[in-house]
C-alpha cells in the first residue's frame, strides 16, 4: 500500500519509527515529514501535504503526528475526500477503518509511547473498511459514508 506520512516539528522521532515499519512491512511510504528532529514544520503544512496526497490519489491512507493529533487532523479535513481521525488506541484505529472508512490516521506524540504507535499504524494500514461484517451492516455503513460525502459536497464549495 502507499501511505504519505508527515510531521510537525514535535512528530520526528514516532514518524520516523512509523516508516521504518512501514517500509519494513513492503509498503510504499511517501515522506513529506520533517529530516531532523529540530526542523520546524507547522502541524497545518504537515496536514495539507498528506491530505493533498490521498486527495490526489498518489496515496491510498496517510498517517500524521503532531503533539496532541488535533492540529494536523483540523487541517487534514479541511480538504475534500480526507477523512482524518485522532486516535489513541488500537480500538479507534482500527474501528476508524471499519466504520468510518478513515484514510488518514493522526496520532499525539504527547500521549502515545513507540510501542502503541506502531501498533495503531500496522492496524490502521491492514483494516479495510466494514471487512467481516455482514451485508447488512456493510450497507448501512456504505450508505452513511455516502451521506457523509453529501454533506460534504454541500459544504465544501
Amino acid at each position: 500500500m502507499k501511505v504519505a506520512i508527515s510531521n510537525d516539528k514535535f512528530g520526528f522521532r514516532l514518524k520516523e519509527a512509523v516508516v521504518k515499519k512501514l517500509r519494513g512491512d513492503g509498503h510504499e511510504v511517501i515522506d513529506y515529514g520533517t529530516k531532523d528532529p529540530d526542523e520546524p514544520k507547522a502541524h497545518s503544512q504537515a496536514g495539507s501535504e498528506v491530505a493533498r496526497a490521498i486527495q490526489s490519489g498518489e496515496a491510498e491512507r496517510g498517517i500524521l503526528f503532531c503533539g496532541t493529533g488535533m492540529g494536523v487532523s483540523l487541517t487534514a479535513n479541511k480538504f475534500k475526500g480526507v477523512y482524518a481521525a485522532v486516535c489513541e488506541s488500537v480500538f479507534s484505529a482500527q474501528h476508524c477503518r471499519l466504520i468510518n472508512d478513515c484514510n488518514v490516521l493522526c496520532l499525539g506524540v504527547y500521549i502515545l509511547g513507540e510501542y502503541m504507535t506502531l501498533q495503531m499504524a500496522e492496524t490502521f494500514i491492514n483494516t479495510g473498511f466494514a471487512e467481516n461484517f455482514e451485508e447488512t451492516r456493510k450497507n448501512n455503513l456504505k450508505k452513511q459514508i455516502d451521506r457523509i460525502a453529501e454533506i460534504e459536497a454541500e459544504n465544501f464549495k
